[in-house]
């Protein structure tokens, strides 16, 4: 088993305000990864990724993800590679079809969210590698389009998704898949089975695998876990998350590592006291177990 990556995932559940001290915190105390999320209606993802790397020196900050209805591919083009420019071989960009209750309250939900974010996903990879693109698909139609300022080195783009097609695209055209953040470990190895046959049916190398780790760690810590993994709509009690000190925590990533995930991070419940002391514990404490295996 590899040593995955360790990050910590900035979860929408805490004030916007709350993350300059959580990004630098990761940071400090070694953490490979900072995880922003883009939940409707609550943070904006690329807000939250550029602020995080203009705060730090070193540290990875993924975003995940951006829904493809809400933003235009030239858009998301644009913004992505001035990511890339300005903070270079520190950022990953995410993409996925949205929770679909949520595009239609944006008034954006389509037929066939598949189709979009293939459509997507092909038409922003040729634009961030430089190409002149024109297309005319289902949902996206470009006229001649090239980005002044593409990346000066790759950006990692990543798909999110659960259901088994939205996995076999992640194989097919993604760096990486992005999980849902209630997954146990069980169900982390069959979907990186899953993609990784779909990365090789396309001709194309094993995608990474970000999965997360609900985590509490002192007083009444496993309680916590237990009434958070409720409000992701997955059961408490069945091998989801972590809750207990440091061992327990580290034990948690390394068996959602050994299930495949190459990135894991750690996602704080919403009722967490001290964000900056739990970054801390993670860096200080569970980052030298992860490391040792």
């Amino acid at each position: 088993m590899t040593t995955p990556r360790l990050g910590i995932a900035y979860v929408p559940t805490h004030p916007p305000e709350t993350l300059r001290a959580l990004a630098t915190g990761a940071e400090a105390t070694g953490l490979d990864d900072l995880w922003v999320w883009e939940d409707c209606f609550k943070q904006s993802g690329l807000a939250s990724a550029a602020a995080a790397l203009a705060w730090t020196n070193h540290v990875r900050v993924g975003l995940g993800l951006m829904p493809a209805p809400l933003r235009s591919t030239a858009i998301t083009a644009m913004e992505v590679a001035n990511l890339g420019r300005m903070f270079p071989g520190r950022f990953v960009a995410g993409v996925g079809h949205g929770v679909q209750e949520w595009m239609g309250q944006a008034g954006v939900r389509v037929s066939s969210p598949l189709t979009l974010l293939r459509e997507h996903t092909v038409a922003l990879r040729a634009l961030l590698a430089g190409e002149e693109v024109t297309t005319s698909g289902r949902y996206v139609t470009l006229d001649r389009v090239r980005l002044d300022w593409p990346p000066t080195e790759p950006v990692p783009l990543w798909l999110g998704g659960v259901g088994p097609r939205s996995v076999a695209l992640a194989g097919e055209l993604g760096d990486g898949l992005i999980l849902a953040n209630a997954f146990t470990p069980a169900e982390v190895r069959e979907t990186v089975d899953a993609v990784r046959a779909a990365a090789r049916d396309a001709g194309r190398p094993d995608p990474d695998v970000h999965a997360t780790l609900i985590a509490a760690t002192g007083s009444g810590a496993q309680e916590r876990v237990d009434r958070e993994v409720p409000t992701w709509g997955r059961e408490a009690g069945i091998g989801i998350g972590a809750g207990g000190d440091a061992r327990a925590i580290a034990d948690g990533v390394l068996a959602l590592a050994g299930a495949g995930a190459t990135a894991v991070a750690v996602q704080p419940t919403a009722d967490e006291p001290d964000l900056d002391a739990f970054v801390r514990f993670l860096g200080e404490e569970v980052r030298p177990l992860v490391v040792a295996g």
